[in-house]
């Protein structure tokens, strides 16, 4: 499928689907036909920036950061929904494909953010498969959970967040 923009919506667990606009925790889009640039689609852009450990380093090789129109929440609500210890740490308002950490670990995408620190496990979803800081280190939201499961302190991310489906469409 061929595409030039995203849609992104952060849904409550269990919602159902008539109820996914009501029960959205965030929803924006992006208008820059930025995939035309990278393929026409998240497959082709993953192929040429790939989510893999060790093949690029934090500030660099990373894919596109592309600013977002919210339709449900803005930067502040993005903002406060992920941990207090990351805030300084990223610019809500954006998404960004393929990112690493310090620990040269890979992220897929960076749903509402523009990293601008190196722990990006906090906020950023999806990855290469390993991540070496920590055992507890797995699936999609990474360390969402760091500080406390949805403790919302530290470096742990509101239970709104770390419990939201990630849903992503094509525009």
């Amino acid at each position: 499928m061929i595409a030039g923009d995203v849609s992104i919506c952060h849904v409550r667990n269990n919602a159902p689907l008539q109820n996914w606009t009501i029960a959205s925790v965030l929803r924006y889009h992006t208008e820059t036909s930025f995939l035309t640039l990278h393929g026409g689609n998240l497959y082709q852009l993953f192929k040429r920036f790939p989510v893999r450990y060790n093949i690029g380093a934090y500030g660099t090789n990373n894919g596109p950061s592309i600013p977002v129109v919210y339709d449900y929440g803005n930067a502040d609500t993005t903002r406060d929904l992920y941990a207090s210890n990351s805030r300084n740490e990223f610019r809500p308002g954006f998404i960004t494909f393929s990112v690493f950490n310090n620990e040269r670990a890979a992220m897929a995408i960076c749903s509402g953010v523009k990293p601008t620190g190196c722990n990006t496990e906090h906020y950023c979803i999806g990855g290469g498969g390993h991540f070496p800081e920590a055992a507890r280190q797995c699936g999609d939201f990474t360390s969402f959970d760091w500080d406390g499961y949805g403790t919302h302190s530290g470096c742990s991310s509101s239970r709104e967040m770390t419990e939201a489906a990630v849903l992503l469409f094509y525009r």
